[in-house]
């Protein structure tokens, strides 16, 4: 069984060029390799900074982080509070020449990033060669980044396993629009199996949706599997750096897994939540609100979903 590893790569993005060859380009990018019975992909936010985002997409796509840092700006501070933020604490860090390593110790106290793996950049590959696939048990799960027609084929949808195994000749829903979805083949590294299992990156040939009926974020499973809301509540912890203030009925966006998604504030105390269309999401799964608009930091907060 090949088995799969993702990472997400941070900070100076171009290194993944070093380690993967070059896929599918939009505002992430991807590059893979594949090592004996292991496939290994690097995603970047290449979307970043311009957007905040695609940060959030790549760091829930990939289960370990290469953080490379080439300069010490608020950038580099949002990355590392998004980190921080969805608790992804398994990674490894090193920075350019030119960069003070003593304050970007001060920058990243406290946070999950301190606990990576500190080496010199031409140690990176070294060391992520060390580590492991991980997988996670379950039901079939896939979260979907993109989508499209392919002539003679139909609808492709890429993605990746985040928990069980998804087969051919599945019988799945796609979420939050609860539609049929038939997985008529899957390929991994353009090649074709039968089967791929967590945290695999796969493109599967679909029958029952279009790509207009596909949104990044949306999932693929067995029914009943997973929750869908128009609200949620957060165990809500606020941004340090984030110097504005919130209120009832104000505007922001929201991050779940892959989905980013238009919602206001319904309460304050409790934070509460209420979404313009559904979201597929589970109690315990981090939710971060951002700011796209603001000029300083984007980030305003985040906490588990109750």
């Amino acid at each position: 069984m090949v088995k799969s590893i993702n990472f997400a790569v941070l900070g100076k993005q171009d290194i993944a060029s070093n380690f993967g060859k070059k896929g599918t380009v939009t505002d992430l990018s991807l590059y893979d390799r594949k090592e004996s019975e292991i496939i290994k992909t690097w995603v970047t936010p290449s979307g970043f900074p311009e957007k905040i985002q695609p940060l959030f997409q790549v760091i829930n796509l990939a289960e370990f982080v290469i953080f490379h840092v080439d300069k010490l700006d608020k950038f580099t501070g949002e990355q590392i509070i998004a980190l921080d933020s969805l608790k992804k604490d398994k990674g490894i860090l090193s920075h350019t020449f030119d960069v003070d390593e003593s304050q970007l110790n001060t920058m990243i106290k406290g946070t999950v990033v301190d606990r990576y793996l500190k080496v010199d950049q031409d140690k990176i590959k070294e060391e992520m060669d060390k580590i492991e696939p991980v997988s996670i048990e379950g039901k079939p799960k896939m979260v979907i980044d993109h989508c499209f027609d392919v002539k003679g084929v139909g609808t492709v949808i890429l993605g990746k396993v985040t928990s069980g195994k998804v087969k051919q000749y599945d019988n799945l829903k796609l979420y939050p629009a609860g539609i049929d979805v038939l997985i008529k083949s899957i390929q991994m590294h353009d090649d074709p199996v039968n089967e791929s299992v967590c945290p695999a990156r796969v493109g599967l040939a679909v029958k029952g949706v279009k790509p207009d009926d596909v949104g990044r974020g949306d999932v693929i499973s067995e029914e009943g599997a997973v929750t869908i809301k128009s609200e949620i509540e957060l165990d809500f912890t606020k941004n340090q750096f984030y110097k504005g203030d919130i209120a009832e009925n104000q505007g922001c966006l929201v991050s779940i897994g892959l989905q980013i998604k238009a919602a206001k504030f319904s309460s304050i105390s409790p934070l509460k939540l209420t979404f313009e269309k559904p979201i597929v999401c589970n109690s315990g799964e981090i939710a971060v609100i951002l700011k796209p608009e603001s000029s300083t930091i984007r980030i305003l907060g985040s906490g588990p979903i109750k």
